[in-house]
């Protein structure tokens, strides 16, 4: 059992008069996690699967008398799949206004209705985190840095599902039981997803653009469909966390991309299974951008489950010029380009330099990628 960041951040929220949801993508160890916690904290708790109908018809009214019936004397109630139930924002108000000694906590696999009935209902009344595939430092604190890094060619293929890490020679197997049964469970249940195969030659079209600046334009052409549509459905599949987008910085130069992004997954081995290319690294084409894909996206798991907050863009000109990734925070940037040899330090873009003097910028190589991995900056 690797021990979870996220366990930490629930338990310090416990009984403070809030709703705490925990958000994250299926599989990746949410149930586990609150079932244990509430096991550990209090025994007698209640729990709530909504993916099942009796526990959806259980939950269907919004009478706080059949409400409080469900829950009784219970203190501490874990909701599972809660964006499920119908109505759950506003449930869940009625349940934390009338009874505030009673703990919530609430599992969501997708911010889609889940957000859209939470947020609005619950405005000041909940504490959120968010839970991903395995950080590279959990793995680490779990099983050292030494077999950590033996293993990171691994998480570069495979990714880091808890049941790929722990499943070691099988990993192909399971990767594709995640994304055949997992990935697209919630949005199938959207009306505005009706064709499957479309949400899928999506994907696919995102998976072979890793890395670089994404079109919506050149994705609709591809997969046969109107751009609305595609960006519609990678909207979606944002909220569902299989993707995440990162915009552009544009401020200071006529030439900068104004209205640019790149499409990162949130997990490696959910990319490669799509394209159904497990190669080895030293046999690949895309090996610089599974690296990237692997640094952006374990930074944005770090910087969640460290609490530490900034606005992330990339930077791009129309004459070819780039920074691979930048964060602002109180004022400043941080600007990073990877590059994996540590022999081949990078060279900012003049321009750029120019453009943002105060910048800090630091290359990220093999050599200094932990410490980044950390949430530590140049």
């Amino acid at each position: 059992m690797i021990r979870r960041t996220t366990e930490g951040l629930v338990r310090q929220d416990l009984w403070q008069g809030k709703v705490i949801v925990v958000l994250g993508p299926r599989q990746v160890g949410k149930t586990t996690l609150v079932r244990g916690l509430a096991a550990s904290v209090h025994k007698d708790y209640l729990y709530l699967n909504g993916d099942l109908s009796s526990v959806q018809e259980l939950l269907s009214s919004r009478s706080y008398e059949n409400l409080a019936a469900v829950i009784g004397d219970r203190k501490l109630v874990v909701i599972d799949e809660a964006q499920r139930i119908d109505e759950i924002g506003l449930k869940l108000k009625i349940l934390i206004d009338t009874q505030p000694e009673t703990q919530l906590l609430v599992t969501g696999s997708s911010s889609l209705e889940l957000s859209f009935g939470v947020n609005e209902s619950l405005t000041g009344r909940k504490f959120q985190h968010f839970m991903y595939p395995l950080s590279f430092e959990e793995i680490s604190n779990n099983q050292g840095q030494a077999r950590a890094l033996d293993g990171l060619e691994l998480r570069l293929l495979y990714g880091s599902y808890p049941e790929i890490v722990n499943r070691a020679g099988s990993e192909r197997r399971y990767l594709d039981l995640i994304v055949d049964s997992y990935l697209y469970k919630d949005l199938l249940y959207q009306e505005t997803v009706r064709r499957v195969d479309l949400l899928k030659k999506i994907l696919q079209a995102l998976a072979l653009q890793l890395g670089s600046e994404v079109s919506y334009n050149e994705v609709a052409k591809t997969v046969g469909a109107d751009p609305a549509t595609v960006e519609h459905y990678i909207s979606l599949l944002e909220q569902a966390f299989v993707i995440f987008r990162l915009p552009s910085l544009s401020r200071n130069l006529r030439s900068e991309i104004k209205r640019g992004r790149k499409i990162y997954f949130w997990d490696n081995g959910v990319r490669n299974a799509l394209i159904a290319n497990f190669s080895p690294l030293h046999l690949r084409q895309d090996t610089g951008a599974l690296r990237e894909n692997f640094l952006v996206s374990e930074r944005q798991k770090i910087k969640q489950y460290h609490q530490r907050y900034s606005n992330d863009y990339f930077w791009r000109t129309y004459t070819q010029q780039e920074v691979d990734y930048i964060e602002e925070s109180d004022g400043l940037l941080h600007a990073f380009e990877f590059k994996w040899n540590p022999r081949k330090r990078a060279s900012f873009p003049k321009s750029f330099r120019e453009a943002y003097p105060d910048a800090v910028t630091q290359t990220i190589s093999q050599d200094n990628f932990i410490p980044f991995l950390s949430g530590d900056r140049a």
